[in-house]
């Protein structure tokens, strides 16, 4: 059955999302169009705003409406750690911990030659020119345990070692809580290679 065509254009945009298929889609357009109208307006409106007011924050790169996000504008973190990340989400799951009080830069993705995505793309003229302020003591590279991360934590790691700044890797291995019955063999392998003493 084919539906109106302003009913498929909607089912159509909502597949841009992450995750979301033709029938979640089209479960999504009968939801709102049947008992949520107000609920579609709203979310239009929202969306219109969001994506014509938030930009990249001029230090880290994080998405924000300012032109320096709060964090980076925040005298009580400590702005000489800078804490690598590959987007904003990752951004919110280390500021979820509790535990981080430094700064960041996001890089928008990790390095990719087959997606032709290179350095420029990643941000590394403001990451160089960051380092070169002479403020950062140590980085933290907390990229995606991939191999495109692996890759772009070496590259960035090369250039931190050339400004002569403690860089450091997150580790990765055994989750708290888990039993090694059910770790993979490549986390497990990761983990005993990351050993530390005790």
């Amino acid at each position: 059955m084919s539906f109106s065509p302003l009913i498929n254009h909607l089912i159509t945009a909502l597949r841009c999302l992450p995750g979301v298929g033709p029938k979640s889609a089209q479960r999504m357009v009968f939801h709102l169009l049947e008992r949520d109208r107000e609920g579609g307006r709203q979310l239009s409106q929202i969306l219109e705003e969001a994506i014509s007011k938030v930009g990249r924050c001029e230090q880290c790169r994080t998405l924000c409406e300012e032109p320096i996000c709060r964090l980076c504008n925040n005298p009580a973190r400590d702005h000489s750690l800078l804490c690598v990340v590959e987007t904003p989400a990752d951004v919110m799951a280390v500021e979820h911990t509790g535990g981080y009080r430094g700064v960041y830069f996001v890089l928008m993705g990790h390095l990719s030659p087959l997606d032709g995505i290179g350095p420029e793309d990643l941000g590394v003229s403001l990451f160089r020119s960051r380092l070169a302020r002479g403020e950062i003591r140590e980085v933290i590279l907390a990229t995606n345990p991939t191999v495109e991360g692996e890759a772009t934590a070496h590259y960035f790691a090369e250039l931190i070692k050339e400004q002569e700044i403690r860089v450091t890797r997150i580790a990765h291995g055994v989750p708290f809580g888990g039993e090694l019955e059910y770790i993979d063999g490549g986390t497990l392998a990761r983990a005993l290679l990351g050993r530390a003493p005790i």
